[in-house]
């Protein structure tokens, strides 16, 4: 079947508007409907968030990260401009490791950038969660409207009408579409945020791991350097 006839049969079924597709669909499409709504609100959510903190955007950081190696730290912050989040890991990051050793900077913004992306996948969840139960829900809805239309047809002894059960299958095949209707776009959208989370992930452990990988000459002040050089004294036995 092309996608002509399928154009073609969905015109000549009449729904009489969306209050029809819930008079024949019932509460299940009437649920199925709550969940797009919600699947919509949800993407367009995450989506202003990602562009909030400029999801995918790395240029100023790369930039910061290659001044910072050349040991130019004060070009490199001058470079950290914006609201991105690699220029939030990195600022981080610099600022860790002026005031701690390279060890405990590196797993201190590693730890940040990690915390930073949990907040941004929260509610992806709900999308896929959608994606997974609205074709059951749409299954459901048809299971039981076969019911029904087997029911009418046990109800009408001898006399049976063909075309009263062909009505009532078509109507009960509606869920499943509705379900598959709103499944498919909400799993569409889930992979597609969770795809961007992996590679912002990939591309701030890459930049950490430039930044912190390799010997640089960096001009920490001279109170902080000898901080960092001085070994912390032993505690004292307990008497």
């Amino acid at each position: 079947m092309d996608m002509n006839s399928v154009v073609t049969t969905l015109r000549s079924v009449d729904f009489d508007g969306l209050f029809g597709i819930l008079t024949l669909g019932g509460p299940v499409v009437a649920l199925l409907l709550v969940l797009s709504v919600v699947a919509i609100a949800v993407a367009i959510a995450k989506a202003w968030q990602f562009s909030l903190a400029r999801v995918g955007r790395h240029g100023r950081a790369s930039d910061a990260v290659r001044l910072w190696r050349e040991g130019r730290t004060r070009a490199a912050r001058d470079a950290l401009r914006g609201r991105a989040l690699s220029v939030e890991v990195i600022e981080r990051a610099m600022d860790l490791y002026e005031d701690v050793s390279i060890e405990a900077a590196r797993e201190g913004s590693e730890s940040y950038a990690a915390v930073r992306l949990h907040e941004l996948r929260k509610m992806t969840g709900v999308l896929e969660t959608i994606a997974q139960v609205a074709p059951l829900l749409g299954l459901f809805g048809t299971v039981i409207g076969m019911i029904e239309a087997f029911q009418a047809l046990e109800g009408a002894g001898s006399a049976v009408d063909p075309s009263i059960l062909a009505g009532g299958i078509w109507v009960a095949l509606l869920t499943t579409a509705v379900g598959l209707a709103v499944a498919m776009p909400a799993s569409v959208l889930a992979a597609w945020f969770d795809g961007r989370l992996e590679n912002e992930r990939i591309a701030l452990d890459a930049l950490l791991t430039d930044m912190f990988t390799g010997s640089v000459e960096i001009d920490v002040p001279f109170e902080a350097s000898l901080a960092k050089a001085t070994p912390k004294p032993a505690p004292a036995p307990a008497e």
